[in-house]
Order: structure tokens, then C-alpha cells, then sequence
């Protein structure tokens, strides 16, 4: 069972790619788009903006196959081993990961995000 009221009705959905061990993304999920994932065997998330259920890939191609599925230790996040159907690229700014944005680390950045 899901703890989803740990987060007002919501639980983290971590994608990982089964074969490379990459994370791919990160979702959200709720009660009808978590049994929406289990019925179909796609990951389907619950967009936050739009307000509705959202089958990543379902306009694009790039559908979230599941492999396998767990929780972690305190039920409230998902992860999901997934093969991406399509030509593999998750995000929508077209690459295969959505975390591709490195963020400097070092003594500066520590005292920048201190606001020292």
C-alpha cells in the first residue's frame, strides 16, 4: 500500500532505465494514476498543472514500459524500471534524461546557496 497523504494525496514517481540503471525522470502520482500504472503496465503520472492523468509518451511514443516496480522503505516514493518504447528520449526537450543540468559544486556555491 501507497502512503499518498504524506504529500497531500501524492507520491513521488522515480523512473529509471532497467538496462542502463539511468534516472530518467521524476513524476507524481495519486490513487487513480497509480492504478491506471498497474492496470496498463505504463507509467502514468498525475500532472500537478493540468490537473488531470498524463501517460508519459502517449503523444510522443516514448511510453514508460515497466519492468518492475518498488517502494521505499517508508511507502511513500515509487521506483520504476521502465523500457522506453519510441526513440528513447524521455524529456521533453528531447533527451533521453530529463536531468541534464549539472549544478556546480564547491566552497563558492556552498556560500552563494547560504547567502553568505
Amino acid at each position: 500500500m501507497i502512503d499518498f497523504e504524506k504529500m497531500d494525496g501524492l507520491a513521488p514517481g522515480i523512473v529509471q532505465d532497467a538496462k542502463t540503471g539511468e534516472v530518467l525522470m521524476l513524476g507524481f502520482l495519486n490513487p487513480t494514476s497509480y492504478a491506471k500504472t498497474l492496470e496498463t503496465g505504463f507509467v502514468t503520472f498525475w500532472s500537478r498543472t493540468r490537473q488531470k492523468l498524463w501517460m508519459k509518451g502517449e503523444t510522443s511514443g516514448n511510453r514508460l514500459r515497466i519492468i518492475s516496480a518498488s517502494t521505499d522503505c517508508d511507502t511513500d516514493t515509487l521506483l520504476f524500471r521502465v523500457e522506453v518504447e519510441g526513440d528513447g528520449l524521455v524529456c521533453h526537450e528531447g533527451t533521453v534524461s530529463c536531468f541534464t543540468r549539472p549544478i556546480a559544486l564547491g566552497a563558492e556555491n556552498t556560500e552563494a546557496a547560504s547567502g553568505k
